[in-house]
C-alpha cells in the first residue's frame, strides 16, 4: 500500500508538469479536432484508417421527431459527438424477442424508443459535452469481440489505448469492460485497465477504476498479465498515423480490435487520464524527455523507436515473476499414455475449450484402444443419459477399463458424451498429469488440444 501512494504521488506530481510540458503542443485548432468525434472520424476515414462504421446522426430537435427508427441494426452505440470520460454513450446488445422497437443493454435492462429519445435529449442539451453546449448524437456499429478478449470481458470491447507524441508511441494499456463499468472500457467508470510493454504488445500490471492493483480478471483466476495482443504493430502505426492527421503533439489514440475488421480506432483524445502511468508503473514525463528531441520523418520509424524506448525484455520477466512458462498457439508435447508409451505430436494451445482432447486413433495408439471399443460397443447417446444422475453414469460405465471420467463436448455436430481417460504431457519441459476425452479429430489440424483446465502452469503468446 506505502509504494501505491508513493508511486501515486510521483505520478501526481509529474502529472501537472506535464500539463505544462504538452499544453504548448497541442493547439486549439488540434484539440477542437479531437473533441468532435464525427470530424475526427471523417478525417481518419478519409485517409483510409479504420474507425466504426457512422449509422446514423441526429442534430437536432426536428430530425429527432422525424428519425425512422427502423433503420437501426439490432446492435448499435449511441454516443454525444462532444462527449468525455465514457459519459452519455450507450451501448445495445439486441433486439428483445418479437419486438421491433425495444432493445437489451449490457445488464440486461431494456431500452425503448422513448428511452433512446430521452437519452439524446440530454445529448442534444449539452448534458455530455465538454463545455456542457448544445450537441449532436450519433449512432455507429458496436464491433465485435475478438475470441481471445472474451474470457477477459464483461459484455462490451475492450480497447487499446496508445500515448503519441512527436510521432512516437510512449505508453500504452489496455482497457477491459466490466460489470462495474456497464460494459464499456472506461476506467472512470469501472472498468480494468492493464500495462502493456511497449516492445512486444505484452500485458503488465493491471488496476481497477478505483487505482487499485490486481492479478486476476474479475470472477475469474485469470492473470490478467502476460495476454499478447494481437496486431501490435499495426496498431501502433495506427496510432502514429492518427496523430500525424490530427495536428496534436500530444495524442491518446483509443484502438479497438474488431474481429472482422482488425485495428479500428474509437476516438482520438487530447487529454488522457492518469491510469495509464499509473497502470505501467511509470510516469509520462521521462518518455516525453526522450521522444522530444529525435527526428522522425516516418511512420515507422516513430513505432521503432518507441519499441526500443519503451519496451523491455518481457517475455523473461512474465516466465521470472510469475513462475510459468511462455508457449504459443501451437506446441510440440509428448504424450505419455498407458504402459509408459511415448507419442510427440503438435497441438493446439485453446482457451477458449475447457477439457483437452485426444483424437480417437491417437488415444488408441497411447494403449486405450479398449477404453475406445468399449465405451462405442455400448453406443450411449447424450439424450439417453442428460438426465441421469452422476452414480446413475457411474453404473453404465463402471466395466469400461481406463476410464477416468465422462466429459459432455459440444460441436458444430452437436452435443456428444465422451469417455476421458488420464495421460501425461510433456509441454516446454514441464510434466504435467491430464484428464483429456477422447474424439474423433481426424477431420481437424491437430490431433490434440489443450485446454484451459491445463495450462495454469503456462502464458500464452498468441504471436509465437
Amino acid at each position: 500500500m506505502f509504494e501505491f501512494l508513493k508511486l501515486s504521488r510521483q505520478i501526481l506530481g509529474m502529472n501537472s508538469r506535464n500539463l505544462e510540458y504538452i499544453r504548448p503542443f497541442n493547439l486549439a485548432r488540434a484539440k477542437k479536432i479531437a473533441d468532435n468525434k464525427l470530424l475526427s472520424k471523417k478525417i481518419l476515414k478519409d485517409n483510409n484508417l479504420a474507425v466504426p462504421q457512422l449509422l446514423a446522426k441526429i442534430r437536432n430537435y426536428a430530425e429527432l421527431e422525424n428519425f425512422d427508427w427502423q433503420t437501426l441494426p439490432e446492435s448499435f452505440a449511441l454516443k454525444p459527438n462532444r462527449g468525455f470520460g465514457g459519459e452519455g454513450i450507450l451501448v445495445v446488445y439486441g433486439k428483445k424477442k418479437n419486438q421491433t422497437d425495444v432493445w437489451i443493454k449490457a445488464d440486461r435492462s431494456l431500452v425503448s424508443i422513448e428511452d433512446l429519445k430521452a437519452h439524446i435529449r440530454n445529448i442534444l442539451d449539452g448534458s455530455f459535452s465538454l463545455s456542457g453546449t448544445p450537441d449532436i448524437a450519433f449512432f455507429e456499429e458496436r464491433l465485435q469481440l475478438l475470441k481471445l478478449f472474451k474470457p477477459y470481458c464483461y459484455k462490451g470491447i475492450p480497447d487499446i489505448r496508445v500515448i503519441v507524441f512527436n510521432k512516437v508511441p510512449l505508453m500504452a494499456m489496455l482497457r477491459l469492460p466490466t460489470k462495474n463499468s456497464s460494459g464499456k472500457a472506461n476506467l472512470q467508470q469501472g472498468a480494468i485497465g492493464v500495462g502493456i510493454d511497449m516492445a512486444t504488445g505484452t500485458t503488465t500490471t493491471a488496476v481497477s477504476g478505483k487505482n487499485k492493483f490486481i492479478e486476476y480478471a474479475p470472477d475469474t483466476r485469470l492473470l490478467l498479465s502476460g495476454i499478447r495482443i494481437p496486431y501490435w504493430n499495426d496498431i501502433l502505426k495506427l496510432a502514429v498515423r492518427a496523430q500525424e492527421l490530427s495536428g496534436l503533439g500530444f495524442l491518446g489514440a483509443d484502438i479497438a480490435i474488431d474481429k472482422i475488421k482488425g485495428p479500428t480506432i474509437i476516438e482520438l483524445n487530447a487529454r488522457p487520464g492518469l491510469s495509464i502511468q499509473i497502470a505501467n508503473l511509470s510516469g509520462l514525463k521521462e518518455r516525453l524527455k526522450k521522444a522530444a528531441g529525435i527526428k522522425i520523418k516516418t511512420v515507422e520509424k516513430g513505432v521503432r523507436v518507441g519499441k526500443d524506448l519503451f519496451g523491455g525484455e518481457i517475455e523473461e520477466e512474465l516466465e521470472g515473476i510469475s513462475g510459468r512458462r511462455v508457449i504459443g498457439t501451437v506446441e510440440k508435447v509428448k504424450l505419455i499414455g498407458k504402459d509408459g508409451k511415448e507419442i510427440e505430436v503438435e497441438a493446439k494451445i485453446d482457451t477458449g475449450a475447457g477439457f483437452s482432447s485426444i483424437d480417437t486413433e491417437l488415444a488408441k495408439q497411447l494403449g486405450f484402444e479398449n477404453t475406445v471399443l468399449e465405451y462405442e460397443n455400448l453406443n450411449i447417446s447424450y439424450e439417453q443419459i442428460k438426465n441421469l444422475t452422476p452414480e446413475q453414469r457411474k453404473e453404465i460405465f463402471k466395466n469400461i477399463p481406463d476410464l477416468a471420467d465422462t466429459a459432455i463436448i459440444h460441436s458444430s455436430h452437436g452435443t456428444t458424451y465422451r469417455p476421458m481417460v488420464n495421460i501425461n504431457i510433456i509441454m516446454d519441459n514441464i510434466e504435467f498429469l491430464a484428464k483429456v476425452s477422447i474424439i474423433d479429430r481426424s477431420n481437424l489440424k491437430m490431433p490434440i488440444i489443450i485446454g484451459k483446465k491445463n495450462l495454469g502452469k503456462f502464458l500464452i503468446d498468441v504471436n509465437k
